[in-house]
């Protein structure tokens, strides 16, 4: 039988592909920054974040190497953040704290997970979800390594610094190996449901 594993060259790749991406949180977080400047009231966090969820959507197609869709995955990555970060950013009411950014990541994480688990492809119908319970923890874990790493986090930024996007970027890579494995003999996704291999 044969399965697609982690010590795959191909795994590999893709997802240091993937985790390369990191590099796009800093140019979402200036894009909702320019545009909606610090997320300090409500509209802030909603136009803030939904600018920084187009940009980050927008990347995380690219480097997906064709597993997402991007007329899915980037309206859902921008409707998901906008309306994540406006829950958790009120929530904490504002506050720059490692508990409030914590649980402004989680409550973005649950918002923005659901969003994109809606999103994936066809095939992940039965896994999905398993997209959807990751993110609050990844989310709150970004923001955690952010603030920890010293980042200036009193300047209410949309979205987490590097440290947290490396962080967030290879752990979720890893989920997405698992969710949508990348085959090199068509350079898609597959076409069928993940299920357990049969002898």
């Amino acid at each position: 039988m044969t399965r697609s594993g982690t010590s795959d060259p191909v795994f590999l790749r893709t997802w240091l592909v993937w985790t390369a991406g990191f590099l796009a949180f800093p140019i979402a977080g200036l894009a909702g920054t320019a545009v909606a400047g610090r997320v300090n009231d409500a509209l802030a966090a909603l136009l803030g974040g939904a600018v920084a969820g187009l940009v980050l959507g927008a990347a995380q197609t690219l480097v997906s190497r064709k597993r997402l869709d991007p007329r899915r995955w980037i309206p859902a990555t921008a409707l998901g953040m906008g309306g994540g970060l406006l829950l958790g950013a009120v929530t904490v009411d504002y506050g720059t704290s490692l508990g409030d950014l914590a649980l402004m990541g989680a409550l973005t994480g649950v918002v923005l997970g659901l969003a994109q688990a809606l999103a994936l492809p066809r095939q992940t119908t039965h896994l999905r979800w398993a997209w959807a319970a990751a993110m609050p923890a990844l989310w709150a874990l970004g923001w955690t390594v952010t603030t920890l790493g010293g980042i200036s986090v009193d300047n209410q930024f949309t979205i987490y610094g590097a440290y947290g996007a490396v962080t967030f970027s290879a752990l979720s890579g890893l989920l997405l190996h698992y969710l949508l494995p990348y085959r090199a003999t068509t350079g898609t996704s597959p076409t069928e449901p993940r299920i357990a291999a049969k002898a």
